[in-house]
């Protein structure tokens, strides 16, 4: 007797995809082997997607969306600017296996580089932003966003290749974190 299978929707193609993103890059990004993760056919993906690139597309712009704009409609909510951009960095670096931007970084591929661009610039706005309603000026606001993102991104990339680098436990990853904020806000 078969089982049932359930109807998988476009936004369940979606996840997976962007599970396949973070875990492997954008080569990962296959109907195929998605058809395989999912338990389901390719024509399931073909019902919901045209193409492959199509399914990336979606799956960029559900990224940006998640991983960009909500967040920072999130920490905007906050009004007290410190506590926005602790919150944001904790949370950002504490997870380096979920840091897609690293995964796409240096990918020469038409329908990535333009999201991954415009992405890194709004974050880097964003951050810019945060460090000028702390009290940094011009430069020093927009120098401390960039060497903000740049820990973001390094996090994620030394958690994929030397993982040992990171601190290991809660009480190191907090004693991290708290040099990692003395470095960004240090006004000497």
């Amino acid at each position: 007797m078969t089982e049932k299978r359930r109807r998988l929707s476009r936004d369940d193609w979606v996840a997976a995809a962007l599970a396949a993103l973070a875990e492997g890059g954008v080569g990962a990004v296959a109907i195929e082997p998605l058809a395989v993760r999912l338990g389901a056919t390719k024509g399931s993906a073909y019902w919901h997607f045209a193409n492959r690139d199509e399914l990336l597309r979606a799956t960029l712009q559900h990224w940006e969306f998640d991983e960009t704009d909500a967040v920072i409609a999130l920490v905007s909510a906050e009004p007290d600017p410190a506590v926005g951009l602790r919150t944001l960095l904790g949370t950002a670096l504490s997870h380096p296996q979920a840091n897609v931007a690293v995964m796409l970084a240096g990918i020469s591929d038409p329908l990535v580089e333009p999201v991954l661009t415009r992405v890194t610039n709004r974050r880097i706005d964003y951050l810019a932003e945060l460090f000028t309603r702390l009290g940094f000026t011009g430069d020093a606001a927009r120098h401390r966003a960039t060497l903000a993102y740049s820990a973001y991104l390094g996090t994620g990339q030394l958690w994929r290749t030397a993982p040992g680098a990171l601190p290991a436990d809660s009480g190191a990853w907090d004693s991290y974190m708290d040099e990692v904020w003395k470095a960004l806000t240090a006004t000497e």
